[in-house]
C-alpha cells in the first residue's frame, strides 16, 4: 500500500469491472468509490479512467458496455463522478486548477461549471437523492470533513467537526441521513 497525498493506493495485477464483465488492470482507491457511478435514468453508467493512456478521465457507456463515450481530456485528473438523480448533470472531482475541486458537467461533457474554489482539496461529491444538494469531503479547515452545498455551489455549509476523518459522504434513499 502506497501513501500518496490523501489517498492510500492499493496497486493489484487485475480486477473485474463487473458491469461489463471484463477483466481490466485497475487501481484500488483505499476509501473511495471505486471510481464508477451509479446508472443514470438513461442507464448509463459514469467512471474514471486511464484507458487512453495518461492521467484519468471521465467516461460514459449503457450498462452493456456499448457506447463508450469519453467526457472529459486535459492534462489533469478527472476523478469520482456522480449522476444527479434527474440525469442531467454529473459532479465530479478536477485537479485542472491545480488542486482537488468539484465540478458539474451535462452527460455529453458540455456546460462544466466550477462549484468549489478553495486552496484546499474537495472530493467525494454525492448528489443528494432530490437533486437539491451536493455533499463532499473537504481539508478546507485543515482536516477531511464533511460539507454540503447547493448544485451551483452557493450555501456551502460544514457538517460534520470531529479530530477524525471524515470522507466518502453518502445520502440514504430518502435523503433524510447523510
Amino acid at each position: 500500500m502506497l501513501l500518496i497525498g490523501r489517498r492510500s493506493v492499493l496497486m493489484t495485477v487485475t480486477g473485474v469491472l463487473a458491469a461489463v464483465g471484463l477483466l481490466v488492470p485497475t487501481m484500488l482507491v483505499v476509501g473511495e468509490p471505486a471510481g464508477a457511478a451509479l446508472p443514470s435514468e438513461s442507464g448509463k453508467i459514469a467512471f474514471a479512467s486511464n484507458r487512453d493512456g495518461g492521467n484519468p478521465e471521465i467516461y460514459t457507456m449503457n450498462a452493456d458496455g456499448t457506447q463508450l463515450d469519453r467526457l472529459t481530456n486535459n492534462p489533469q485528473s478527472d476523478l469520482q463522478p456522480a449522476w444527479s438523480p434527474d440525469g442531467r448533470r454529473i459532479a465530479f472531482t478536477s485537479t485542472r486548477d491545480g488542486n482537488d475541486e468539484i465540478y458539474t458537467m451535462t452527460p455529453n461533457g458540455m456546460g462544466l461549471y466550477r462549484l468549489t474554489n478553495d486552496p484546499a482539496l474537495d472530493f467525494d461529491p454525492a448528489w443528494s437523492p432530490d437533486g437539491s444538494k451536493i455533499t463532499f469531503t473537504s481539508t478546507r479547515h485543515g482536516n477531511q470533513e464533511i460539507y454540503a452545498m447547493n448544485p451551483n455551489g452557493t450555501q456551502l455549509e460544514r457538517l460534520t467537526n470531529d479530530p477524525a476523518l471524515d470522507f466518502d459522504p453518502a445520502w440514504s434513499p430518502d435523503g433524510s441521513k447523510i
